[in-house]
């Protein structure tokens, strides 16, 4: 999906969290419309297959009622369905853009699936119209026969167009949100971009669970709406017969109540099986607030079900609908921080794309990937000194000593080392970028350890070099700084400007980064400039 890139536009830090707000606003909109959509769409199946069955013309006409309910009129299918699912595609392609992840593929055919699904389900809907239409005129004599032959041919035509648009309509539409949720939960696990598997995904516990809970919630926010279409919005329906409310009533409760028992169930197992590094105190808040709002949307189950009363049927609607916006919420922040680093790679990116605007010199390795790298992307997970998501650095830095581009080389293809930790995601910076921030990892390590190795070398020259100058030099090629016999050779037969500047190290080619002072005392740095030019003399051609 690499022709989607042509859509993105760089986003500073600001712009994404934006993002990450509209798409919230978003799937308000879209997940509890496609929910009504999709628990509406198989209960009027069911009892349209029922009534057809048992010669029933109550479930025929609840049926039909369900279907009209949910779907409202086709306009809506268009603006709270097909539009904000698209936006949300393009808000992913902005967001994941470089990540490796299949997301956006996954929602691309989501997309697909959900709109040829609409199209049907809205054909059903209005098929049902016709069907009605037909029967009320097929006892009509005519002495034409041919007009009665047309008439029976389009009642034949529309019940079998009822019958497979409604079928074809659900099937396309389970697939469609079965691809929609496998691309939101592998949006939460960055470990696993770009090494998916479409079955295993689709199979996955997590997915499968995400994919009951919005099946669960689907017919309980479905048969709310349903009480609340029939008993309170304007007043609720006129001219309905007592025995059809009492069926409606019974039947829409008994649902509401059945499918909203598990979704603490399957919240609570959502909850425990992400990622331990995208938890926040956020995501369990509004992980708290859903469970409260459901706890109250069977306080006003019970009240209906004990005073076989309907006047709750407000508040058990707008309950299970913020119910599930209440996970929205949770969902998103989980996907928020479960993509810090993503978004901080593209901000970064946006800070080169704006400085190419202004005209300004190319941002330098140390400026763009140094501490301002460090900073945004990898603190998240690591720190010197403390073990985060990742290791301490001061575990794992000791054995890059005088080995740059192994760490290079990691940075840029991370690989899991330690099962005590998940995989590093890949970062994917660019080599300048990879070098200049393992530059400073590496610097800023020894600037650590400096004074309790100073102590331990002592005024042994060789020493100090195993120990401190190392990690970051060699004689024969560059590493963190450059290569000593590429510098050394001024210093020959004057060693005291060599100790003058180990004394007070200046930035003297900006193809490196500056070197640290590590605070020798007189005696040691004597000591290191007499071994380096002990060597250099060794080891320079005759």
């Amino acid at each position: 999906m690499e022709f989607l890139d042509n859509f993105v536009i760089p986003q500073s830090s600001e712009h994404i969290q934006l993002l990450h707000y509209i798409l919230i606003l978003l799937l308000f909109l879209f997940i509890p419309f496609i929910s009504l959509i999709f628990g509406g769409t198989v209960l009027s199946l069911y009892y349209k297959k029922k009534g057809l069955d048992e010669r029933n013309n109550i479930y025929l006409r609840f049926s039909k009622d369900i279907i009209e309910t949910v779907t409202i009129n086709k306009s809506m299918g268009v603006i709270i369905g097909i539009v904000p699912l698209f936006t949300s595609l393009i808000i992913f392609i902005q967001l994941l853009h470089n990540s490796n992840a299949s997301v956006v593929t996954y929602l691309l055919f989501s997309f697909i699936f959900a709109s040829i699904g609409l199209i049907l389900i809205y054909t059903y809907r209005y098929s049902l119209s016709f069907n009605n239409i037909f029967d009320a005129i097929k006892d009509f004599k005519t002495d034409d026969q041919f007009l009665h032959q047309d008439i029976m041919k389009f009642r034949r035509g529309s019940l079998s167009l009822s019958f497979k648009s409604g079928r074809y309509g659900i099937f396309f539409l389970f697939i469609s949100l079965w691809l929609f949720i496998s691309g939101i939960t592998l949006a939460t696990y960055p470990d696993q971009w770009g090494n998916e598997n479409l079955l295993k995904l689709l199979f996955s516990w997590s997915v499968i669970f995400r994919y009951l809970n919005f099946i669960f919630a689907s017919f309980a926010i479905t048969a709310g709406a349903i009480l609340f279409s029939f008993f309170y919005w304007e007043g609720g329906r006129a001219g309905l017969e007592e025995t059809y409310k009492e069926f409606v009533k019974k039947t829409t409760i008994k649902i509401a109540f059945i499918f909203s028992l598990f979704i603490p169930l399957f919240l609570f197992i959502n909850v425990i099986t992400l990622p331990e590094e995208i938890l926040s105190s956020s995501v369990f808040g509004y992980s708290a607030i859903a469970l409260c709002l459901i706890f109250l949307s069977y306080h006003f189950l019970y009240a209906m079900i004990k005073s076989s009363s309907v006047k709750y049927s407000a508040p058990l609607f707008f309950m299970i609908l913020f119910t599930i916006m209440a996970l929205i919420v949770k969902d998103q922040l989980a996907m928020s921080n479960a993509t810090e680093v993503q978004s901080q790679k593209l901000n970064l990116k946006f800070e080169e794309y704006l400085a190419s605007l202004k005209g300004e010199n190319k941002i330098t390795a140390e400026e763009i990937s140094g501490e301002k790298i460090y900073q945004n992307i990898c603190a998240s997970c690591h720190r010197f000194d403390l073990k985060l998501v990742g290791p301490a650095y001061e575990t794992v830095l000791p054995k890059y000593e005088g080995k740059i581009d192994q760490l290079v080389s990691f940075i840029r293809n991370p690989a899991k080392v330690d099962p005590v930790f998940p995989p590093m995601p890949n970062p994917g910076l660019r080599p300048n970028e990879a070098k200049a921030i393992a530059d400073y990892e590496m610097i800023t390590h020894m600037k650590n350890v400096f004074g309790q190795r100073i102590s331990v070398a002592g005024e042994n020259g060789e020493q100090i070099f195993k120990m401190i100058c190392s990690a970051c030099h060699s004689f024969e090629k560059d590493m963190v700084g450059p290569a000593f016999n590429s510098v050394v050779s001024k210093y020959v037969g004057n060693e005291q400007n060599l100790i003058t500047f180990l004394s007070n190290p200046q930035k003297m080619n900006p193809k490196f980064p500056q070197m640290p002072n590590p605070q020798l005392k007189e005696g040691q740095m004597r000591a290191i400039a007499t071994y380096v030019l002990n060597e250099f003399n060794k080891r320079k051609p005759l």
